[in-house]
């Protein structure tokens, strides 16, 4: 049986079906993978529900960590037994075994555990965008980090030291903010019980802050404007608490001449050889130590409808992964 998690119709997490998939060889530029681990991400659930439309019926899943079982012709970088994890388009990653186009997939340290593997790679490769090749930041900039003790938060957390970087996050309690503050956050404020604008501007001296990576979305996105310093840089890559509203481009002029831009990791990693060297940039921090992948939930494959709901209730800390 090849378990697989499809969706028929967008909704709730009562849409995600379990599937018995065939899998067939692969293609010129493809590999099949058996998988040893998935990730499970934000962007699963805005393709559930809708809000990043599929054509339906369609499987679910972005991130895995597995071994290669055969290669297609012209793949070069992969070879069968190849340890490999990936982040990356066509969703399916919710699976046993899949076939798929392997520019995107990458050779996997042997240092690095599946579990690591499967919940590093969406999460790993976004931050290594948000730092490096989003907008420039340097040794001595500050910036402002939302959801900064989910998995995403918690590596640019670690990130963000190992660079130099002040970084000062929000998280929704207390417990959370220790957790953001033991990864290596310089501040972390708890956004249900203070008003985080106003505690940036305190904590900068009243300058604000130099970028803004925000992926909690409508909530958050006016008060990320009003924490940036004139020139500065907003961030926005996510949606968690739903699609920021539409808004009128001279608010930007009004606010100090502001930037903005929603990047999407896929547009980053979409060359191959970019990927691969984003991948190897990633693999470097943990490997040295900067970065700790922190796991804090594993749900079983059948178990999916769980997990989105623990994920989408933002019941979670940290990375979680399915087991396969």
């Amino acid at each position: 049986m090849n378990k697989t998690v499809i969706i028929n119709e967008f909704g709730g997490s009562d849409k995600l079906t379990i599937q018995d998939m065939p899998v067939g060889d692969p293609g010129p530029g493809q590999v099949r993978i058996a998988h040893k681990a998935c990730g499970l991400n934000f962007i699963d659930v805005y393709q559930r529900t809708g809000l990043y439309p599929l054509n339906l019926p369609h499987a679910l899943g972005m991130e895995a960590a597995g071994v290669i079982e055969a290669v297609g012709e012209g793949v070069t970088h992969l070879k069968v037994g190849d340890r490999a994890a990936y982040a990356s388009m066509p969703p399916g990653g919710y699976c046993e075994r899949r076939v798929m186009p392997a520019a995107q997939v990458c050779p996997l340290p042997d240092g690095i555990s599946f579990e690591e593997g499967a919940a590093m790679m969406l999460k790993g490769l976004t931050v290594q965008y948000l730092f490096h090749r989003t907008t420039p930041l340097k040794r001595g900039d500050t910036v402002l980090f939302h959801a900064a003790a989910g998995g995403v938060g918690l590596i640019a957390c670690q990130w963000a030291k190992s660079e130099g970087i002040t970084l000062i996050g929000t998280a929704g309690s207390d417990d959370k903010c220790q957790l953001a503050l033991d990864h290596g956050a310089a501040h972390c404020i708890n956004y249900n019980t203070e008003d985080f604008v106003a505690k940036v501007r305190e904590l900068t001296d009243g300058k604000g802050v130099d970028v803004v990576m925000d992926s909690v979305g409508a909530s958050t996105f006016e008060g990320s404007m009003d924490c940036l310093k004139p020139l500065g840089m907003m961030i926005t890559f996510g949606n968690a608490s739903g699609p920021v509203p539409a808004f009128n481009p001279a608010i930007l002029g009004q606010k100090g001449s502001l930037k903005i831009t929603r990047p999407t990791l896929f547009t980053h990693i979409a060359d191959h050889d970019t990927c691969q060297e984003m991948a190897q940039h990633l693999f470097g921090k943990v490997q040295a130590g900067d970065v700790k992948i922190r796991i804090d939930q594993r749900f079983d494959l059948d178990d999916i409808a769980a997990a989105h709901d623990a994920l989408e209730t933002r019941k979670t800390t940290g990375s979680t992964i399915l087991t396969v």
